[in-house]
């Protein structure tokens, strides 16, 4: 329907054949759509034109009428006996009329379907317009800064053509603006300051972004030690906040030491690199859908890499066993996978570490603060009853799943709600990478707020367990109404709700028309994060997020899907399922955390409950007392009386250092099941 050379004659007249390129046209006049395979992409795209879509709906009923009327005219019999067919026995496609009339019907019906689902879109006007970004375009100056050199390569025309790869296959990345507010959590103000939003992609996965006690010391510490580190931490940057941040990360998982970074990526690249450099002959094994941080420090490593399958023990032992018990071996992989929300088999990959000489590189960045009496992470989890009766002890417990890790890494960026990232290993590990990873050595340290911060909301959630109970209940109750609607959420133990969509452009989509129909944002996950054919929407569920909320974002993803004609499970099930969904044998999933572990088994009044629309955020006081004392050595202890501007927490008042801030009341809370 569209050769490329009959469009050239048009790209003066049509904005979108003057402003796309000839290979990109070639591509989509080439490839199929995925929602309308007799439609090529750009006839697919065609339909959301005011010209062609009404050109198009009109040749395609001229089509149909056409084969219609050629077979009221011609002997039809007599052509299916020159031709051999015999229509009694089903090959009704060998005839040459009718083959294209099914065509032309196909055509018909898929072009009216595209026209309705373009005519959804357009009378799906937002309730409140919410911007969304645009790509970033080169204007005539910024062309001129950056001139071809004569006779040398085009470098401007070569980051065009990079980027329009992206644009081609959808994986371009779109930042949306959004600016959380720490009275509203989760809500936030995009660009227009008065356009709020709801947040459900979040990794601030327990609100400590704006924990008050968090942000009393925070306030504190700048005050007296300003905002800068002043230098890497070999020079001027290494400060007691560093040291203490440490010892409190090393105590969290119970190992003799442990080391900051400046994220967990640069902590993982610097130690996986470091690592597989200095180790002799090192092979590194790694799980396929290892974090792309890991997959950086490995190749940097220059070792040895062999890749096993996800989560599969039998895989991996088959390819250790390739290897001599003598050769140095890194087993790497994670507890909680983000974009699927799997779980690593940590003790039965410790176990074939032990039996083939290796040591384990456990990458806990989603499961820290979340998971373990304490927040320590899956591997904590994995012994709750051991881990909670020890209480805070520093000291390891033999025999544990966390102790038998040799190596853990963490971030404070998500659910501790800061920046920055860790290593936790024995002494003279942590040392060696100390010494020398490049990722360490010259970087500028953390300035001592954000140390301050990190540490204080480590010390509430150990010392505190209901945030993580809250979080974890209302998880479950968005996974099943998702279920109740059909909604396909890729199974997984682990609080990561992942709502598969199957589609790039489709999954753009769906984010676009969540925030500017519904006000909701979450991002649509795209390759390379995920596989094609596997995007999807990934959720995050807060213990901040109201019941209210909840009905909010059920209701709103219904609605895209149905808008959208995005497939739901039952339609994944009849193409045979992708990615857990619609399998034909379903896997029973066992959450991590079990009733009895969330107060569901005991009396109701220690029960998870999800807070109501304008109900205060739950603060435990004693969790609260106890992290305010880990500063007294070096900030002093808060005083009942102070100065004004004042934050009132659980009765006590400080000082901000901020003037104009109102004061914010936090209630303390009734501890929940696991709080004692």
């Amino acid at each position: 329907m569209e050769k490329l050379s009959s469009l050239a004659k048009f790209t003066a007249s049509c904005p979108f054949l003057g402003r796309t390129k000839p290979s990109s046209l070639r591509t989509l006049c080439t490839s199929a759509s995925p929602r309308f395979p007799s439609l090529t992409r750009l006839t697919e795209k065609a339909t959301e034109c005011p010209v062609m879509g009404a050109a198009l709906a009109k040749r395609s009923g001229q089509l149909v009428q056409g084969f219609a009327s050629f077979a009221q005219s011609v002997d039809v019999v007599k052509i299916h006996q020159d031709k051999g067919v015999d229509v009694t026995s089903g090959g009704i496609e060998k005839c040459p009329h009718a083959s294209k009339a099914l065509a032309a019907a196909r055509t018909a019906e898929e072009l009216s379907a595209a026209k309705r689902r373009t005519d959804a879109l357009k009378a799906a006007r937002p309730l409140h317009p919410v911007s969304v970004p645009k790509p970033p375009q080169a204007t005539s100056a910024e062309l001129k800064q950056c001139p071809a050199h004569a006779g040398g390569f085009n470098y401007e025309q070569f980051y065009a053509s990079e980027l329009q790869k992206k644009h081609d296959d959808k994986s371009y990345r779109y930042f949306n603006t959004i600016n959380r507010l720490a009275n509203k959590f989760p809500v936030a103000h995009t660009a227009d300051v008065k356009t709020e939003v709801e947040v459900w992609c979040a990794n601030d996965y327990l609100g400590m972004g704006n924990n008050p006690v968090v942000l009393e010391t925070m306030h504190r510490t700048l005050n007296k030690y300003g905002h800068g580190a002043g230098g890497t931490r070999n020079i001027a940057g290494n400060c007691s906040w560093h040291l203490n941040l440490e010892k409190e990360v090393a105590a969290l998982h119970r190992k003799p030491s442990a080391l900051v970074f400046s994220s967990c990526y640069v902590a993982n690249d610097a130690t996986l690199s470091t690592l597989g450099a200095k180790l002799p002959g090192c092979v590194y094994f790694s799980d396929s859908s290892n974090h792309a941080s890991m997959i950086q420090g490995i190749r940097h490593s220059g070792a040895k890499k062999v890749i096993w399958n996800h989560n599969d023990l039998n895989d991996l032992e088959n390819k250790l066993k390739e290897w001599p018990k003598e050769t140095p071996k890194i087993i790497a992989f994670e507890s909680v996978y983000s974009m699927c929300g799997s779980v690593g088999p940590i003790k039965e990959i410790c176990d074939l570490a032990d039996k083939y000489g290796a040591i384990t590189f456990l990458d806990e960045v989603h499961a820290v603060g979340l998971y373990g009496p304490r927040g320590a992470g899956v591997a904590e989890h994995l012994d709750y009853d051991l881990h909670k009766a020890a209480g805070q002890s520093p000291r390891p417990i033999p025999g544990t799943v966390m102790d038998r890790v040799d190596i853990i890494t963490g971030t404070l960026g998500k659910a501790y709600g800061a920046v920055g990232g860790y290593v936790a290993g024995s002494a003279k590990f942590i040392d060696m990478i100390r010494s020398y990873a490049p990722g360490f050595i010259f970087t500028t340290s953390l300035p001592p707020v954000t140390v301050a911060g990190a540490h204080a909301s480590i010390v509430y959630q150990k010392t505190y367990n209901g945030d993580r109970q809250l979080m974890q209940w209302n998880v479950r109750e968005v996974k099943k109404r998702f279920a109740e609607r059909g909604i396909p959420v890729v199974p997984g133990p682990s609080h990561i709700v992942p709502v598969l969509i199957g589609d790039a452009a489709q999954a753009k989509q769906a984010s676009d028309y969540l925030l500017g129909r519904h006000s909701i944002y979450v991002q649509a996950i795209n390759f390379p994060t995920v596989a094609r054919g596997e995007e999807r929407l990934r959720f995050t569920i807060t213990p901040g997020h109201t019941l209210e909320q909840l009905e909010h974002v059920v209701t709103a993803v219904d609605d895209t899907f149905t808008t959208l004609s995005i497939k739901r499970e039952a339609d994944w099930a009849a193409i045979g399922g992708r990615c857990g969904v619609g399998s034909a044998v379903k896997e029973t999933i066992t959450p991590i955390w079990s009733n009895e572990q969330l107060g569901l088994t005991g009396p109701s009044s220690l029960a998870p409950k999800t807070r109501r629309a304008g109900e205060s955020r739950k603060m435990d006081a004693h969790a609260i007392a106890v992290a305010r004392q880990q500063f007294d050595e070096l900030l002093g202890p808060v005083q009942k009386e102070d100065a004004s501007p004042l934050i009132t927490i659980s009765g006590l008042r400080m000082r901000t250092g901020v003037t104009g801030r109102r004061p914010l009341e936090v209630p303390a809370a009734v501890p929940l099941a696991a709080a004692a």
